[in-house]
């Protein structure tokens, strides 16, 4: 049975199940698209093309247009956790199943069914926490929701909102929550801790955290407040963001403990998923037995949930075989000019040089990863040793200098590198740096987000990290994503070469091929 589920609004990208197995997860902002695209044509046609015969099963997650308004319902909506809609439909003259299910169903259901299979409890916990939805949901051996607990509306778009209060360029009036700010206060948050923060500042939070609606920000309400427009750098924001971020996690947990059996395995779901230090602090909590967390929780994982979703309704099994790794193929549509770049085989010992020496690496290999964060496959490379990586690479990305850098490292480092050495391939928890050298992915706490890399779950990374570790002592580089400023992963060799050159990247690597700007290597033979 092959599925094909498309998933509207922000995010927006299309997925394939064939008979329990993940084809393909495409984010239409993938291959240098604007960041959270709504689903392009482009990307229907992309998997169109990959797939050999109809689909049997066509499935659309629900939404609504800003997840609250009156208009825009698509499918089955937003909200709802125990009806779907099945009917028979026809796509391009194939008579198929059409399916639909909300938007908060493609979270529960598409972290059961990425989840490892369960071995001892009949229930489980899903939370679901992102900018519309946070609550938990409790799951039982038919994947029916039979509890659900209501803790706090829209705690994503609060976290965002604090933000955007901070923000002297955000507006006060009409302004709605930005994608990409909740990531920006996960890392001030860093800056400060809760007990930073005055009275002034705590009876301000409270205020976020009591917003009836925060689409739009309603931010000319805090005009007197000492949030309002206060910088988010300065001692004010970053006080605010740890204690915000303190207080929403306290909430959470303490309705965890109070309204959930303790011992079952925690499902998290939702774009508050991508939050590393609330992750950690979930599994040092101690209720649950497991804590699983996917690589794509936002919505950019929702195409994967509402096919899942399907899937169980039809088959009574959301469990799928997946990898991080199903996205498209890199796209060689042009050759890099030989007057400018120099091809050579890649040398994993002699790359590992060239990054000591404080070169940075544009590193392609196989398939693009699904979700946001860049594993390897889609990455900028550089020396984790060399404080100056962390400035060179936020330069280069072209975004604030307070951004942290995550490393990857090898397994075989972890106890060495870090206080833990639990493998986390798909960098979704905070844990302390142990070793002093690993200057460029220090974060200002003393914390990392660190990709764990072992030869199964990213064989040509694994590899060169033991080059670095030959080296250096440690296989660990600075590891952020490959892509132009407000969009998605490069995916093709144009954009990548434009791309390098714009910015200043001297090396490509793209499978086994290494290219090397000869402009840069002609520089270094004259000086």
């Amino acid at each position: 049975m092959l599925i094909v589920a498309f998933k509207p609004g922000h995010d927006g990208g299309m997925a394939a199940i064939r008979d329990g197995r993940l084809l393909y997860s495409l984010e239409s902002e993938k291959d240098s698209y604007a960041r959270y695209s709504f689903l392009t044509p482009t990307t229907m046609l992309e998997i169109a093309e990959r797939l050999n015969e109809m689909p049997d099963v066509v499935a659309v997650g629900g939404w609504q247009e800003k997840g609250i308004s009156i208009k825009g319902q698509v499918g089955a909506g937003y909200h709802g956790t125990n009806e779907v809609i099945t009917r028979t439909s026809r796509f391009f003259g194939k008579q198929v199943t059409f399916f639909t299910s909300s938007h908060e169903r493609s979270h529960i259901l598409g972290v059961i069914g990425m989840a490892p299979p369960r071995r001892r409890h009949c229930h489980q916990a899903v939370l679901v926490w992102e900018g519309i939805t946070g609550a938990f949901f409790l799951v039982d051996d038919q994947h029916r929701v039979v509890k659900s607990v209501e803790v706090m509306d829209q705690p994503g778009a609060k976290y965002a909102a604090l933000f955007a209060i901070l923000d002297p360029v955000f507006p006060a009036r009409d302004g709605y929550p930005r994608l990409s700010d909740a990531g920006k206060l996960m890392a001030l948050a860093a800056y400060a801790k809760a007990a930073d923060a005055d009275a002034e500042i705590h009876a301000a939070v409270d205020r976020v955290l009591k917003i009836a609606n925060a689409y739009p920000v309603p931010k000319e309400d805090f005009r007197d407040t000492v949030l309002f427009d206060a910088g988010v750098t300065s001692a004010i924001g970053t006080a605010a963001a740890a204690l915000i971020t303190e207080k929403i996690f306290t909430t959470f947990a303490e309705a965890a403990v109070r309204e959930l059996p303790s011992g079952l395995p925690l499902r998290i779901s939702g774009g508050c998923g991508l939050n590393c230090d609330w992750n950690h602090q979930w599994r040092q909590l101690g209720h649950f037995s497991e804590v699983f967390v996917p690589p794509c929780p936002n919505d950019s994982g929702s195409a994967i949930g509402t096919a899942i979703d399907a899937q169980a309704t039809l088959t009574g099994s959301p469990s799928i075989d997946w990898s991080v790794y199903s996205g498209l193929d890199f796209v060689h549509d042009t050759a890099p000019e030989s007057t400018h770049w120099r091809h050579r085989l890649l040398d994993h010992h002699a790359l590992a040089q060239a990054l000591a020496t404080g070169r940075v690496v544009a590193w392609v290999q196989g398939r693009w990863e699904i979700g946001p964060r860049a594993l390897g496959n889609r990455s900028l490379l550089a020396d984790a040793q060399a404080a100056a990586s962390k400035d060179r690479l936020n330069a280069i990305k072209q975004r604030e200098d307070y951004r942290p850098i995550a490393p990857a490292a090898r397994i075989e480092d972890l106890a060495v590198a870090f206080d833990t050495d639990f493998e986390d391939p798909y960098m979704l928890y905070f844990r302390r740096v142990r070793d002093r050298r690993l200057a460029a992915v220090t974060h200002v706490d003393g914390s990392a987000r660190v990709q764990t890399v072992s030869h199964r779950t990213n064989q040509p990374l694994h590899q060169l990290l033991g080059a670095v570790a030959a080296r250096q002592g440690l296989g660990v580089l600075c590891n952020t994503s490959l892509n132009f400023n407000g969009h998605g992963f490069i995916n093709r060799m144009s954009d990548l070469v434009a791309y390098c050159e714009a910015r200043g990247v001297t090396d490509m690597v793209v499978g086994e091929d290494w290219y090397e700007d000869t402009r840069h290597l002609a520089a270094g033979a004259t000086s």
